[in-house]
């Protein structure tokens, strides 16, 4: 079983920067493939980023390309959206996800895990 933890969410204005982290705990993240992902209410949860722990290959939706990176930390078994010029349709609940061998998927029901998201808010 592995539990996702989720931080860095927050409140800022258009342009600015955030950084999620997407910690795991109950085991490591070797040989898992992480996301995130967003969604607004009523809405479908939309795929963002992901990379593969062990390769460290990534992947983006193409409204993030540019603006955001994704990026992990072996030794913390951590996992880091750095967001950057965000814009107000960049407001959405994010949530990290993980599902094993690895391999890139982005359509949520790939993922064997998920966390409970954090609030990101950009106001213009």
């Amino acid at each position: 079983q592995v539990q996702l933890v989720e931080s860095g969410g927050g409140s800022v204005q258009a342009g600015g920067s955030l950084r999620l982290a997407c910690a795991a705990s109950g085991r490591t993240f070797s040989n898992y493939f992480i996301a995130w992902f967003r969604q607004a209410p009523g809405k479908e949860r939309d795929f963002v980023a992901g990379i593969s722990f062990d390769l460290g290959n990534t992947y983006y939706t193409d409204s993030v390309k540019g603006r955001c990176t994704i990026s992990r930390d072996n030794a913390k078994n951590t996992v880091y959206l750095q967001m950057n010029s965000l814009k107000p349709e960049d407001t959405d609940r994010y949530y990290c996800a993980a599902r094993r061998g690895g391999i890139y998927y982005n359509t949520p029901g790939a993922y064997d895990y998920w966390g409970q998201g954090t609030r990101v808010t950009v106001s213009s």
